[in-house]
């Protein structure tokens, strides 16, 4: 081997160990970026956290208030509504209690009533965050089946009514005859009754 060979041999091991040192410093270089970016995230997720809990908290708050509201409005004895926010399979869940005397229960067992007015205040709930909200009507087929008594009936009219002109929300409801139609007539802006006959809808205004 000459020495131009060695030569030669020398400058190209030289270069390689250039390269290596270029990597090594390029390397280095994306760890410490790498671990700021890290830290950046690290710091990210502890608000987003924070955020998240007072949203929950929030959300517990007006969900609960409106619900708890609606029922005690309509119920003799009413139940209050508790939210309690769990994490189920890395997803937050909401679990819905009814609360009567410290005691917290499955709202299937409230009664059906008392579901019908909880599920429609928590559709209210729901609609009224939206942000943007959607357009401002509701219609439900008979939201209410399972709510007893003509007096119990009188006061979810009511209801109905001061939470559609307090929101600024349509509501078109689907009922059967459970009040008087006077009682109905002054509860709404207007009533229209539907009967079939020979296989024919017939709508009248009353």
């Amino acid at each position: 081997m000459t020495i131009k060979d060695i030569r030669s041999k020398y400058e190209q091991k030289k270069g390689m160990l250039l390269q290596l040192e270029k990597s090594i410093e390029q390397t280095k270089q994306q760890i410490e970026d790498l671990g700021k970016s890290l830290r950046t995230h690290e710091k990210a997720n502890v608000i987003i956290q924070q955020v998240g809990l007072k949203t929950q908290q929030q959300l517990s708050y007006n969900i609960s208030e409106i619900a708890s509201l609606a029922l005690s409005s309509v119920m003799d004895d009413p139940y209050t509504i508790h939210l309690d926010f769990v994490e189920r399979r890395n997803k937050t869940e909401c679990d819905i209690y009814f609360v009567r005397d410290g005691i917290q229960m499955d709202p299937f067992f409230g009664g059906g009533g008392a579901i019908d007015i909880a599920s429609f205040a928590l559709r209210v709930a729901s609609w009224s965050m939206q942000s943007p909200r959607s357009r401002s009507t509701l219609i439900l087929d008979e939201p209410f089946k399972h709510l007893k008594g003509e007096e119990t009936n009188k006061k979810m009219l009511e209801m109905v009514k001061q939470i559609s002109k307090k929101l600024n929300i349509q509501i078109i409801m689907v009922s059967d005859e459970r009040v008087s139609r006077e009682a109905t007539i002054a509860a709404t802006d207007k009533l229209l009754e539907t009967s079939i006959k020979n296989g024919v809808t017939k709508v009248i205004e009353l």
